[in-house]
C-alpha cells in the first residue's frame, strides 16, 4: 500500500488557501499523480504533483499540472467537474464504511460529497459545508471553453478538518486515500491516480485501492 506524510506546518496557521500556496511549496516534499492505470484506452498522463501538509485545524493541498488540453466549463459547486480539467482528492478515516470524493476543476469548481461507493448512499455536501472549502486557483475563477496548446496551472485547497469529520485535537493517526488527474470530456480524457488501481475500467470510486496518509 502506498504511503505518504502529512507533516505539521506552523505557518499554514495564519494561511488562507491563496498564501498557502507558496508555504506548501516551500516545503520542498512532493508526491507525483503518474499512475496510468488503463493505458491501453487511456494513455494520456499529464504531468501532475501535489504538496500536502496540514495546520492546527485543516488539511492543505496543492496541486501542480501541466497539461495539452484546458478546460473549465462549470462555475457551480456540485456541478460534474470531472468532464474539464480536474484534480480529485478522496478519502476516508479506516474505521468508517463511507469516504469522501473532493473534486476540482482548474478554476476551483468543487465536488463534494459523503458516500458508499459511486452511486450508493451519496450525500452532497450543503452550500454551508462548501463555502468552508477555500480554493485558490493560478487560472482565477472565469470559465473557458477548451483551449489547445501547453498549459501550466496550480490549485491550492484548504479543507477544515471539521469537514473530514476530525477532531483538530484529536487526530486520528492515519486516512486513507487516494488523489487523481483526469478530465472526462476533454479531448484528450485521461485517469491518472498517485496510488493504482487495479479494474478493468477507470473507476476512482474503488476505497479498497487507498493508500496511507500518516499524520
Amino acid at each position: 500500500m502506498k504511503k505518504l506524510k502529512i507533516q505539521y506546518v506552523e505557518a499554514l496557521n495564519k494561511s488562507d488557501a491563496q498564501s498557502a500556496s507558496d508555504v506548501l511549496e516551500n516545503i520542498k516534499e512532493f508526491n507525483a499523480i503518474d499512475v496510468v492505470n488503463w493505458p491501453t484506452e487511456y494513455s494520456y498522463r499529464p504531468e501532475s504533483i501535489f504538496y500536502i501538509a496540514r495546520s492546527s485545524d485543516s488539511l492543505f493541498i496543492k496541486f501542480k499540472v501541466t497539461e495539452t488540453n484546458l478546460r473549465a466549463i462549470y462555475s457551480t459547486d456540485q456541478d460534474p467537474v470531472y468532464e474539464d480539467s480536474c484534480v480529485e482528492f478522496f478519502c476516508k478515516m479506516p474505521d468508517r464504511n463511507s469516504y469522501m470524493n473532493f473534486e476540482f476543476n482548474c478554476i476551483g469548481t468543487c465536488i463534494a460529497t459523503t458516500r458508499k461507493g459511486r452511486d450508493i448512499e451519496v450525500v452532497p455536501f450543503s452550500s454551508g459545508q462548501l463555502e468552508k472549502i477555500q480554493r485558490f486557483s493560478s487560472l482565477g475563477h472565469q470559465t473557458f471553453s477548451q483551449k489547445e496548446g501547453f498549459f501550466n496551472w496550480e490549485l491550492t485547497v484548504k479543507i477544515p478538518f471539521i469537514i473530514l469529520g476530525i477532531d483538530p485535537n484529536n487526530l486520528p493517526e492515519k486516512l486513507l486515500g487516494n488523489f487523481y488527474k483526469c478530465a472526462d470530456g476533454t479531448t484528450s480524457p485521461h485517469f491518472v491516480s498517485w496510488s493504482s488501481i487495479s479494474t478493468e475500467t477507470p473507476d476512482f470510486h474503488r476505497p479498497e485501492y487507498f493508500g496511507k496518509l500518516n499524520f
